[in-house]
């Protein structure tokens, strides 16, 4: 990676058709520009994620690192290709004045004619649709469950936030549950009377599910307590009996269903190159997605 200190977006762009001319491919299929959004401490760890994710989705990732607000505005950059990217890399550090302005420092780095995501791993703005990053994207991706403040009311606020191309990985890591269930209740088509979650204490999955499982059964859903990890059981109550999915251990899970034996289903927790990769594919919104924020806002809480 080059190192660039006092620069500019014309500087960074510079280094980064320099790095492409140098590694012999001046002309990379990269496919959108994703914009990480994270904190110095979390940096390497996010920008690892979206490397591995790039293997798929071939990007220009600019990470934003948005320093101290006070002092002279100041630009520095670590710029560069290959090492495992697919496309290219930048990590920027904003610091001073223009911290308040990061919009302007990223808009002329977009590829021309992709599209745009912004990540944030972990604390989002509580409304990212009316962010200056978030605003340059048709794609803002939010993890609920990375607050590293409010835990219990990030997806609320989220939720509540909701515009037209957000979601949240807490609802992507409900991917495999809901077809799951879905796939229980076509080989069960009795009706439900009745439905609980079990998850960790502080679970934004489980608060998404809940309220899935209640706008899609429209059933009361009780949710239960669990040590975890992650989401733990989810059962809902038939007139033929109990049909259940409990995963204990976070990697095999048991499906129960009446007159049937219990069959292990694999349901290991994704990792979140994994989960950032499956929200990459669809750039639309997320139809389903967006009622189960709305019906969740409206939950007591």
């Amino acid at each position: 990676m080059r190192e660039l200190t006092e620069t500019s977006s014309a500087g960074i762009a510079a280094a980064l058709v320099e790095a492409r001319t140098s590694a012999g491919s001046p002309a990379m299929g990269m496919v959108m520009t994703l914009v990480v959004v994270v904190d110095e401490d979390h940096a390497t760890q996010a920008m690892e994620c979206a490397r591995e994710a790039s293997h798929e989705h071939p990007a220009r990732v600019l990470g934003v690192i948005l320093g101290d607000g006070r002092g002279h505005g100041r630009v520095d950059a670590q710029v560069g290709t290959g090492a495992g990217w697919s496309g290219e890399a930048a990590l920027i550090r904003l610091h001073g004045e223009v911290t308040k302005h990061p919009e302007s420092v990223v808009l002329p780095l977009l590829l021309p004619d992709s599209p745009v995501a912004v990540w944030w791993p972990v604390d989002a703005p509580h409304d990212p649709a009316a962010d200056p990053l978030g605003g340059l994207a048709q794609r803002r991706i939010t993890d609920a469950a990375g607050a590293t403040t409010a835990r219990t009311r990030a997806i609320g606020r989220q939720a509540a936030a909701y515009a037209k191309g957000n979601t949240d990985l807490a609802w992507t890591r409900l991917t495999p549950w809901r077809a799951l269930l879905a796939a229980a209740l076509d080989q069960h088509p009795a009706k439900v009377t009745a439905a609980s979650v079990s998850a960790e204490k502080v679970s934004p999955s489980a608060d998404l599910l809940v309220a899935w499982l209640s706008l899609c059964l429209r059933v009361e859903v009780t949710r239960h307590t669990s040590s975890g990890p992650g989401l733990t059981e989810v059962t809902m109550t038939t007139a033929e009996g109990e049909v259940s999915i409990a995963r204990p251990d976070g990697l095999l899970a048991s499906f129960r269903s009446p007159g049937q034996p219990d069959r292990p289903v694999a349901l290991k927790r994704r990792t979140v190159p994994e989960l950032l990769a499956e929200e990459l594919r669809r750039l639309d919104e997320d139809d389903t997605y967006a009622a189960v924020a709305r019906h969740l806002t409206k939950e007591p809480r």
